[in-house]
């Protein structure tokens, strides 16, 4: 094996589902990098352990998801700017076997919006879930104008309060909502996100179609499968829909760059996830 052959890896649990992967893999491909891109199942209890056995194998980089986007920054070396803003990690590079922690979900969520040039003025949104994903979406909408409330929900309701005092902090307005008034706050909002992995094993969704705008847009973070139960629950409102596919290529597209410091292959990407039959519409 060639001493400049690098190795990158997903660090998740579950970890099946990552289409990471299919396209890193095809990036590298198409470039004709001598790189590879695994995943790596990690439970909670196995984080420390498995940093330090990616830090021994002198990995190139790596992504972070669920459920260790938080807890990572407890075993890296520096934290970026907006890392340290957001509280949470989707990215690590190995700088000189220093881990350096970044955060492209920010930029990756919010592109897809401005891509739609969403006007965001006089947006309620509602927010469901409070973990890493839900902190980027948060500081990502920190930064548009004229947004007038952040409706969160979780089930741990000390979540919620923490997750809400830093919408506060970003100097936006946050509720806390119960289970109780979930089909009636979405009813009024005008963008709905869904930071849970719930729709990955075809769940259902906890808003129900009927409490869902025809002018509002839904954008579910899940990827896989595409059409999640929420999303077939805006296609049936009427709304407007941001697939969680579209996140994902521009949050690997902003690590790509990180880690190897050029502009991705985006089709090759593009097609890995969709093979022959294109993007879904």
């Amino acid at each position: 094996m060639s001493v400049d052959f690098k190795t990158f890896c997903i660090i998740g649990d579950p970890i099946d589902h990552s289409l990471s992967p299919a396209i890193h893999n095809a990036a590298f491909n198409s470039l004709g990098l001598n790189c590879s891109y695994i995943a790596f199942r990690v439970q909670e209890d196995q984080l420390e352990n498995s940093l330090d056995s990616l830090r021994a194998i002198k990995i190139g980089g790596f992504n972070v998801t669920m459920p260790h986007k938080i807890k990572v920054l407890d075993y890296v070396d520096h934290q970026d700017k907006t890392v340290q803003l957001v509280g949470a990690a989707n990215t690590v590079n190995n700088e000189d076997g220093k881990f350096c922690a970044y955060n492209t979900d920010v930029t990756g969520f919010i592109k897809p919006l401005h891509g739609r040039k969403v006007d965001f003025n006089g947006f309620e949104v509602f927010v469901l879930g409070t973990g890493g994903a839900a902190r980027a979406v948060v500081v990502a909408l920190s930064g548009e104008k004229g947004i007038t409330n952040i409706n969160i929900f979780n089930r741990n309701t000390d979540r919620s309060t923490e997750l809400s005092n830093m919408v506060k902090k970003l100097g936006l307005e946050a509720t806390i909502i119960s289970n109780d008034d979930i089909q009636n706050i979405a009813s009024r909002c005008n963008l709905i996100i869904n930071t849970t992995p719930l729709g990955m094993n075809n769940e259902k969704s906890l808003i129900k179609s009927t409490s869902i705008r025809k002018d509002a847009i839904v954008y579910d973070i899940v990827y896989k499968p595409v059409i999640t139960n929420l999303v077939e629950n805006a296609k049936i409102a009427g709304a407007e829909i941001v697939y969680g596919y579209e996140m994902l290529l521009e949050q690997a597209t902003a690590s790509f760059k990180i880690w190897l410091q050029m502009d991705p292959p985006i089709e090759s990407m593009k097609k890995a996830l969709f093979g022959m039959f294109g993007e879904p519409t």
